[in-house]
């Protein structure tokens, strides 16, 4: 692989702050399909295939993550970057002065602890067994996690392992804890960045503490420009929902966290058919978090959200006035249940482009290993589209603006976030949401648990 020693190419987008205490905050961005060759081989019995990177150092795509693993590896600033689930922001994990870089950037409270990502299995057991000898016959793995990986990784599932006494990682990865949380993740551009740089990345999502999630870069960059110095740009993250976290060190499993990877595919794989649902969907008010989320509200825009429950039914003209504290505009993000027409006396008046989403036509993604990961390089977007209504009410018109998100739960999960800061950026005073059945599926629980963490109101519950 190539060495990371390269300057930043010229071909940048650039966000500068006329403030001197500001940071100058750079997009880079970058296309997977020509930073160079992905290839995977066999590991002999291991878990997990090996992925083989060879950058091509003469495109500009390839330069960019040369940049971008530089600065991981030198520089106490965080870099963001996408996954497969949202923009992560990512640091040094062995270096304290780096990772404090990303509670200051993202305002995060330093006792919620962070998820280290890996490129490959052979980085994770040198941090769990430092001077590990490279045998898997003496694998620091626990072998409760062995199914998982298998099945899962790379992937959007984090795993909760033993901290060693003399590990690597900067004491601020774990808040005090004696655990950490480790995932490979499924994205070839963030593999590449962490295997170029050498290092195990520490890396929660890069928004504002309690803001959105972040799917796409223009959403770290509203977030955090000129308090980072790179955000490599590679289009809107597939999944949009964050890692499913399992603690498999306690009896029996639990899941702390839910995401990508529902708690029925978990009970699937051995020694996982008694696993349990360890978390809440409203934050949880005292103690040090055993895994990102659990403590704090997340993802809440400035404005109000109002969480309508599966199966409520669309608020009319005058029930929506109650949510709307400034009587003036509302944002309505729809999903299965809430359809308009011409009796609801809406009248569109406006269809306008306003973000993109990675779409996959509804298909999840199941191929394990890096192989797998592979054969699902390749993605179409589609671009998601806000209206706006009028409706006519006791206080005189209203403007309703709309965004459809479908009825499929996984483009549902893709578009959420990128539709609560959308609807936030143009001024509306209240977003509506309208809720899903989260038995649908492992993406539909972990899309409400975001969502209820996001209402201030909820309704039907």
């Amino acid at each position: 692989m190539s060495s990371a020693s390269e300057e930043p190419a010229n071909k940048k987008r650039k966000m500068s702050s006329s403030s001197p205490e500001r940071r100058k905050t750079i997009i880079l961005p970058v296309d997977v399909t020509k930073v160079g060759t992905f290839d995977t081989k066999l590991q002999g019995n291991d878990l997990l295939d090996h992925l083989e990177i060879t950058l091509d150092a003469t495109t500009h795509d390839a330069q960019h993550v040369i940049a971008a693993a530089v600065q991981l590896r030198i520089s106490d600033v965080p870099v963001a970057f996408p996954t497969e689930t949202v923009y992560g922001l990512g640091a040094d994990a062995t270096r304290s002065e780096a990772v404090k870089g990303i509670y200051k950037a993202k305002g995060r409270p330093s006792d919620n602890p962070l998820i280290v990502h890996f490129a490959s299995l052979q980085q994770l057991r040198e941090v769990l067994q430092p001077g590990y000898p490279g045998s898997v016959n003496s694998d620091p793995i626990p072998a409760i996690y062995r199914p998982l990986i298998r099945k899962f990784w790379p992937g959007p599932l984090t795993i909760i392992l033993p901290n060693a006494s003399n590990s690597p990682l900067a004491p601020e990865v774990t808040a005090g804890l004696s655990t950490f949380g480790a995932r490979v993740p499924r994205h070839p551009l963030a593999l590449a960045l962490i295997s170029l740089s050498g290092r195990p990345i520490a890396a929660p999502s890069a928004n504002a503490s309690t803001k959105p999630s972040p799917t796409a870069a223009e959403h770290v960059a509203h977030d955090l420009e000129g308090k980072i110095d790179v955000i490599i740009d590679g289009g809107p993250c597939g999944v949009g929902v964050e890692s499913t976290v399992v603690d498999g060190l306690s009896n029996p499993p639990i899941v702390l966290r839910p995401g990508g990877v529902g708690i029925e595919e978990l009970r699937r794989c051995e020694g996982w058919g008694d696993v349990r649902v360890g978390y809440e969907d409203a934050a949880e008010k005292s103690g040090t978090p055993r895994a990102p989320g659990m403590k704090y509200r997340h993802y809440s825009p400035k404005a109000r959200v109002v969480l309508f429950e599966a199966g409520s039914r669309l608020p009319g003209g005058e029930e929506m006035i109650g949510h709307c504290q400034q009587h003036s505009k509302i944002g309505l993000i729809r999903t299965k249940t809430w359809d308009f027409n011409a009796a609801d006396g809406m009248t569109p008046i406006r269809r306008a482009a306003a973000l993109a989403v990675a779409h996959t036509n509804g298909h999840h993604e199941t191929s394990s290993g890096f192989a797998g990961m592979l054969h699902t390089l390749h993605k179409q977007h589609e671009r998601l589209v806000i209206t706006s209504h009028k409706i006519p009410t006791s206080a005189g018109d209203m403007a309703v603006l709309d965004i459809a998100l479908g009825r499929n739960v996984a483009d549902i999960a893709r578009g959420v976030f990128a539709a609560l800061r959308e609807l936030d950026l143009a001024g509306v005073d209240a977003i509506l949401v309208d809720g899903i059945d989260e038995s649908d599926s492992s993406v539909a629980a972990a899309v409400m648990n975001r969502l209820r963490k996001a209402a201030e109101v909820r309704v039907g519950c």
